[in-house]
């Protein structure tokens, strides 16, 4: 083999190594296109992915305020019926509804079994209590010093009515007088109702019947009795 051989032979051995190296490059430059591609893509997924996740976080954040919205109109409904149904217990508590607190026991409920709780609790009445004879025994004393009241000012304003009619405002006080009689017994029924709403008893048309007739009753004897003197 003569030397030119030798320089053909190599030659020819780079024009095949550089055509490998070009087609490595080629195959480089399409692994790498095809990566960037797919890098991209993922890219746009984990974007697309992310605006879902962004949309639904404000619709659950919309959800969650008409939700606090609902439970506080509630809440304030419940604690204003409680509010008006106990009276002036609830005073020490203020007017506003408390702040809202889950018990630690029972976190695993959500907010409507709570308020559904208290409302049964708010719309639950107890049943009254018996009368018993002590009690009774109150009530016929708001009767008689519902009489003793209304005789004594029958008296007054008779007294200051004078017996002549002179056109004056004194010329009413006898009528006054009769209605200071009446009313007093029927001031001591409502006195009595009150004192039986706060001892959580019931009162009946016969307890109303006992405190009436005995200020009526008491009364007319006063009102006697000082006639008579």
């Amino acid at each position: 083999m003569q030397p030119a051989d030798f320089a053909t032979a190599d030659y020819r051995s780079v024009l095949r190594r550089l055509t490998t190296l070009d087609d490595e490059a080629a195959s480089a430059r399409a692994e790498a296109v095809h990566w960037y591609d797919s890098r991209v893509a993922a890219a746009d997924d984990a974007v697309h992915g992310a605006e879902e996740a962004v949309d639904e976080a404000k619709h659950a954040v919309r959800e969650a305020q008409r939700t606090l919205e609902t439970v506080d109109a509630r809440a304030a409904g419940l604690w204003s019926e409680y509010v008006h149904k106990v009276g002036p217990v609830a005073e020490r508590y203020g007017r506003t509804v408390p702040p809202a607190a889950i018990p630690r026991q029972r976190s695993d409920r959500d907010a409507g079994d709570y308020l559904d709780e208290v409302a049964t609790k708010v719309k639950y009445t107890a049943p009254a209590r018996p009368i018993n004879g002590g009690v009774k025994l109150l009530f016929v004393v708001f009767g008689f010093l519902g009489g003793v009241a209304g005789a004594i000012g029958n008296q007054v304003l008779r007294t200051n009515g004078g017996g002549a009619a002179d056109g004056t405002w004194q010329d009413a006080l006898p009528v006054v007088a009769l209605l200071v009689l009446l009313a007093c017994p029927v001031l001591a029924v409502v006195a009595a109702k009150r004192v039986a709403d706060r001892r959580g008893v019931g009162l009946d048309a016969a307890t109303v019947a006992t405190v009436l007739i005995t200020g009526l009753v008491t009364a007319g004897a006063l009102v006697a009795l000082l006639r008579t003197t």
